[in-house]
């Protein structure tokens, strides 16, 4: 009876927290259970989810991306300082955001395929790197329309309406980017699940020599699984600085965390027991709506982390006791 108990958790435990929290936000508040603000919340966690969605392919090859925030944060500059101080049209900015994401993500898997040095160590050291090139790039400063220069100059340009409609437009009634997020989501699950390459990058992170000698290229499925979320990062800081309208310096320096959380909460989604990204895609529904739940009931910002830490634990206390009694 206990084992059973035990299974049920950990199939059905996240989606039904998630059910029991919404229902809990719409009987105290009066406002929560309505078609804006849940739009509000799916469009609230479209950033992280991206930045979650490269975490996850990285844990499925058996590594672990750290470099993800910082990515955000060099591509919410770069953006709107193409934008803003160059001038350049929204097709070019796109563009290089992408390509600093592929760049970043080929220099972590240089470092971790190439040099064998841990993915935890290469990818720390990538995002201190990548830190420091932001701020310096931007001078510590913000950038927004017409900014005002130390010698006393002005920025020519300002953010494009059309750049802005990704992070602030609605397509269908629908915020566009949850319309772009819950494409990818379904594009990356029918990738991993239904494809060669899929089946490959599991195969990989499950046992690397296994892989190996059934002919799997392991090092290019790696180099792939963290360009992928060098990608993934860029277009999340592409969103966030059309959301906001401006490149905020360490816009991304937040995002790791909840992207982290968002992806083992997803471990026990369905019973899954491994990263996939159905289950980091409800990880980030569960933490949008408590926070969104939370800021309604007026409870302060610094104790949403204790909510987040211990709805954390309880998902990870869960998944890994099941999975550790199954390999018993």
């Amino acid at each position: 009876m206990k084992d059973k108990l035990l299974n049920l958790l950990f199939r059905y435990g996240a989606v039904v927290v998630i059910i029991g929290v919404i229902a809990y936000f719409s009987l105290t508040l009066p406002y929560f259970f309505t078609y804006d603000n849940l739009t509000d919340i799916l469009g609230s966690i479209a950033i992280v989810t991206f930045v979650a969605i490269g975490v996850t392919l990285s844990l499925i090859v058996d590594g672990f991306d750290l470099s993800v925030g910082s990515t955000v944060s060099l591509t919410t500059v770069a953006s709107a300082s193409l934008m803003i101080w160059y001038e350049q049209p929204v097709y070019i900015v796109i563009l290089v955001s992408l390509a600093i994401g592929a760049v970043i993500g080929l220099l972590n898997a240089f470092m971790i395929v190439k040099l064998r040095i841990p993915d935890l160590l290469a990818t720390l050291a990538v995002m201190y790197i990548v830190s420091g090139v932001h701020k310096t790039y931007a001078q510590g400063y913000t950038i927004y329309n017409h900014m005002q220069f130390p010698d006393g100059t002005k920025a020519p340009g300002e953010m494009a309406l059309s750049f802005l409609l990704l992070g602030q437009g609605r397509w269908l009634g629908l915020p566009f980017s949850v319309v772009l997020l819950i494409t990818t989501v379904i594009l990356v699950h029918v990738f991993l699940t239904y494809t060669k390459y899929g089946r490959q990058m599991y195969v990989t992170g499950g046992n690397e020599e296994a892989a190996r000698l059934s002919g799997i290229k392991v090092k290019k499925v790696r180099t792939l699984a963290y360009v992928a979320s060098g990608l993934f990062a860029a277009i999340a800081g592409i969103l966030y600085a059309s959301r906001v309208g401006s490149g905020q310096i360490d816009a991304g320096a937040p995002l790791l965390m909840e992207a982290v959380a968002a992806v083992f909460v997803g471990f026990s989604v369905l019973g899954a027991g491994k990263p996939n990204v159905i289950g980091t895609f409800v990880g980030s529904i569960l933490i949008g709506v408590l926070v969104n739940g939370l800021t309604m009931m007026n409870v302060q910002y610094f104790a949403h982390d204790i909510i987040k830490g211990i709805v954390l634990v309880l998902a990870l206390s869960v998944t890994f006791y099941v999975l550790n009694r199954r390999r018993a």
